[in-house]
């Protein structure tokens, strides 16, 4: 939104909200009812289309997004205005007529719930829009809104990060419509995405974040493994042979990206179930492929019957998700250092498969939340460098493409390389990473 659009905006509304005082004023009635009528009329306006335009081309997430950033920035730029405007009108009122003073009162009145309202449409759809702006604060804001100084401060904060969150989706939605003719990612076959451990491929709620849209912009043709969240990798590799063939079936082979233990699922296939003749090229992407030993290092700790206890628990969540036979404790235990040793015994490299693999390291505890906070402070110990669940030295197979490091102070943990929160982190572009990865597979030939 253009700064002169913005001022309009803001000058128009700051002026409406304050022609009921001279709807009160003027004497001829008609005059009046048009004061009270522009109030209404400019408020509506600002009210759905607070940018002046409609939306055109726009993501709905967006274009919510943008409205409410506006719609607040609107309300606090019109309340420190107001209140210039209410304490110069009490003073030299304050001796006037008693017509006037009421005048007065009812306007402040009238003015300070129109641009409460504006606030609250703003902040809702900011909330609403927003993937950037914390959780905690957007409660915060809801709950402690009566108290001035606390809610400027994080109105501020959320408003900053909703700048940066517009910036950037803006800017990735002209970069990709400015190359739409190039199809960087229109590989010879199409790709399979294959997810990790307790999830799965649900409809609303994508594993893969915002990555596969922007891979389909690009030209891709996406598919999903569809495996079971949490059953053992030779069980998962089984679930994940009807997701190969079918996407095989339009070129004879497949381009697999996985993450976490979707790469092991996904070697499995590839070396067991004789999957290798359908894929062209196996990307792993934070993949313990030989395992962690903090995971061997828990079970090792827990006593039976509480292994048992959890399994249960555990098992009964999945259940509910989706999983009609979960395993949460064979899928842990595949996921130890023993175990995937014990593992690799069963899956060479296929000849004629690619394999690559890429990976991420948090920069400190504090770059992710829970549970990834804790798994970083119990591997950082024993094996260094981590996303929080995987160790770096467990990322690399075949051709290892690099760990991904941001310029920013935190690094990536093991969900931010699958866009898990939806959150833009600064220098860097999950995106445009995988846009790369594709397009690497594309000049390939792949």
């Amino acid at each position: 939104m253009t700064y002169l659009r913005r001022v309009v905006v803001w000058a128009a509304l700051g002026a409406a909200v304050n022609l009921v005082w001279w709807g009160w004023v003027v004497r001829p009635v008609a005059l009046a009812v048009v004061c009270v009528v522009g109030c209404v009329v400019v408020c509506t306006v600002v009210a759905f289309a607070p940018r002046l335009r409609w939306r055109r081309g726009e993501p709905w997430r967006l274009a919510v997004l943008a409205d409410g950033y506006e719609l607040t920035l609107a309300a606090s730029a019109c309340a420190v205005a107001n209140i210039v405007w209410w304490v110069w009108l009490a003073f030299h009122v304050a001796h006037g007529r008693g017509g006037l003073i009421a005048g007065a009162v009812v306007n402040i009145v009238v003015a300070a719930v129109l641009i409460f309202g504006v606030a609250v449409n703003g902040f809702v759809r900011l909330s609403i829009g927003s993937t950037n702006v914390p959780t905690v604060t957007k409660v915060l804001i809801a709950v402690l809104w009566w108290i001035p100084p606390v809610t400027v401060v994080l109105l501020g904060r959320a408003c900053r990060t909703s700048a940066r969150e517009i910036a950037a989706t803006t800017y990735r939605l002209e970069r990709d419509r400015a190359r739409v003719g190039d199809q960087v990612c229109r590989t010879r076959h199409p790709v399979l995405m294959v997810h990790g451990v307790f999830f799965r491929d649900w409809d609303k709620f994508g594993y893969w974040g915002r990555i596969p849209d922007a891979l389909v912009a690009n030209g891709a043709t996406v598919s999903y493994g569809n495996q079971d969240a949490s059953r053992p990798v030779a069980d998962c590799a089984a679930q994940l042979v009807t997701a190969i063939e079918q996407a095989a079936v339009a070129t004879g082979k497949v381009n697999i990206i996985a993450h976490s233990k979707g790469g092991l699922d996904a070697r499995w296939a590839i070396s067991q179930l004789g999957m290798a003749d359908k894929v062209a090229s196996l990307t792993t992407v934070n993949t313990p492929h030989r395992g962690c030993r903090f995971a061997r290092a828990v079970l090792d700790r827990i006593s039976p019957k509480v292994q048992a206890q959890i399994g249960t628990s555990s098992d009964a969540v999945m259940t509910k998700l989706g999983d009609p036979a979960p395993d949460f404790l064979a899928s842990v235990a595949d996921l130890t250092d023993t175990e995937c040793a014990r593992l690799a015994t069963f899956m060479p490299d296929a000849p004629g498969v690619l394999y690559l693999s890429i990976g991420s390291v948090m920069a400190s505890r504090f770059a992710a939340g829970f549970p990834l906070n804790v798994g970083y402070s119990l591997i950082a110990p024993a094996d260094g460098a981590n996303d929080g669940l995987v160790a770096l030295t467990s990322m690399g197979w075949g051709e290892y493409l690099g760990t991904v490091e941001p310029t920013g102070r935190h690094g990536l943990s093991h969900g931010d390389m699958i866009d898990l929160l939806r959150r833009d982190i600064d220098g860097f572009d999950i995106c445009e990473l995988y846009v790369q990865l594709v397009s690497g597979l594309r000049e390939r030939g792949l």
